[in-house]
């Protein structure tokens, strides 16, 4: 079953977020995630919202989504994106 991971995110260190960035598109790749969505301004329909940026993530299953978060390969480049934000991030099953 389809998972997606929401990223809600504040931005506190540009230079650390822009490393992280840089980097991150090879490394989802590795692991066939996908990106579908990225928003630095998402418009609010309703309700209150303080993050400065959203990013919505899809992976085939839990399993390939695990092998993604805890790679190596990711485990290196999240030292930046914790230095550089503030983040929630969820994990959604899709509906079968």
């Amino acid at each position: 079953m389809t998972v997606y991971v929401v990223g809600q995110i504040d931005v506190t260190d540009r230079d650390a977020y822009d490393r992280y960035r840089a980097r991150f598109k090879d490394v989802l790749a590795k692991f066939d995630g996908r990106l579908l969505a990225s928003d630095d301004h998402p418009t609010i329909i309703e309700g209150h919202w303080k993050r400065d940026k959203i990013v919505l993530l899809s992976f085939a299953d839990d399993m390939a989504f695990h092998r993604f978060w805890q790679s190596p390969d990711y485990r290196e480049i999240i030292k930046d994106r914790h230095a550089g934000t503030h983040s929630d991030v969820l994990l959604v099953k899709g509906i079968s």
